[in-house]
This record gives structure tokens, C-alpha cells and sequence, in this order.
């Protein structure tokens, strides 16, 4: 039950909308910060994508994992979980302001966020807004980040609001570099993310 929970925060996390790109930065490691400053603008551009692939949770007395889908349209989401943890299938759909989660054998929930949908489900506090940044290599903005880069002048490490993101794997899917596997670590939690396919695109041109 916690695992499937705790699958379900991390999707919520996924689904905030695309605010400016403010986010103050304390740089560190070997890349150069005008390369970083390039990749990281064109990156924010992608508002649009697809994604599939797998995520794992470890927690003090719970794990699991199970698969994921992603389909990012501007501000609309479709987020669906399906494998082990979730006894069937969970799935997240909506836009800012209406946000609606479906659990296989639970029924259906609604909220106008998705902070507001995990704080009434779940009744747990997490900065959810951040992977929707995390997931594309860049820092969530508006709250302080220690960031690293790596010899290619994309993130290597991130560390933000209590969380460390550690990128263990790019790969180039259109001409953009995007994390391929990534392990966020914090709260007790932890979180890998493994990318099978990625399809960026940018809807709003």
C-alpha cells in the first residue's frame, strides 16, 4: 500500500506548469556555465513530450516498481502507472487548475492542483511541482539549487529544497540531450527513474 502511495507521488509530482526560467543557480563541477546557460534555455523551450519507461521507489519499509507512461501536451497531462505496486493501474490526467487521479479498485479523485490532490489523498507535503523540470535536466525555479555539471555542461547532480537528483545517463533524442536514468534521493524516499523512450517536442513555436 505505502509502495503504490508513494508511486502515485511521484507521478503527481510530475505535473506542474511551465513557469519562467528564474530559478537561482549555485554552479559547480568541470562544465562551462555559457554552455550550460545555452542547453538549459532550449531545453525549458520543450513543452511537449512522450515518454515511457520504468520507475522504482525505496522506502524504510516499502519497495517496488512499475511502469510508466507520460504524455505532456503544453499544460494538458496523461499519466498512467501500470505493474505491481498499483494492483492494476493508476493514472493522472488534467491542467493546471483540475487535476484528476484514477486508482485501479479505489475510485476517482479531483483536485485544482496536484500539491492540493496529494495533501487530501495523501495527507503528505512534497514539493511536486519540481519533477516536471527535474525530468528534462534543469532546476525547478524559484527556490534556491546547488547545481553540478558534468564535462558536457549538462546537470550531473542537483540539489534542491531537500532533494538530490543525481543524472546517471543522457542520451540525444531530437537533437535535444535529455536524462535517460535518474535517481532522486530525499525525504526518506528514493526514486529512480529509467527512460525507454523519449519523444520531445516543442508545441508552442
Amino acid at each position: 500500500m505505502l509502495a503504490r502511495n508513494l508511486i502515485i507521488i511521484g507521478l503527481l509530482a510530475l505535473l506542474a506548469g511551465c513557469s519562467g526560467l528564474t530559478s537561482r543557480e549555485s554552479l559547480e563541477g568541470q562544465g562551462d556555465a555559457k554552455q550550460w546557460q545555452a542547453h538549459k534555455q532550449r531545453i525549458a523551450q520543450l513543452d511537449g513530450w512522450q515518454i515511457s519507461g520504468k520507475v522504482g521507489i525505496r522506502a524504510p519499509q516499502d519497495s517496488g516498481s512499475g511502469t510508466l507512461f507520460w504524455l505532456q501536451r503544453q499544460d494538458y497531462f496523461d499519466i498512467r502507472l501500470s505493474g505491481p505496486l498499483g494492483r492494476g493501474a493508476a493514472r493522472l490526467t488534467g491542467h493546471p487548475g483540475k487535476v484528476q487521479l484514477e486508482v485501479a479498485n479505489q475510485g476517482r479523485y479531483e483536485a485544482e492542483s496536484p500539491e492540493q490532490l496529494l495533501q487530501q489523498r495523501l495527507r503528505l507535503n512534497l514539493p511536486v511541482s519540481h519533477l516536471l523540470w527535474w525530468i528534462r535536466g534543469l532546476p525547478a525555479p524559484d527556490s534556491k539549487s546547488r547545481l553540478q555539471l558534468d564535462a558536457q555542461s549538462h546537470l550531473a547532480q542537483l540539489a534542491q529544497d531537500g532533494w538530490i537528483v543525481d543524472y546517471l545517463n543522457y542520451s540525444e533524442q531530437n537533437g535535444y540531450w535529455l536524462p535517460e536514468r535518474l535517481k532522486l534521493s530525499g525525504h526518506n524516499l528514493q526514486v529512480t527513474l529509467v527512460i525507454k523512450d523519449w519523444q520531445p517536442r516543442q508545441l508552442g513555436q
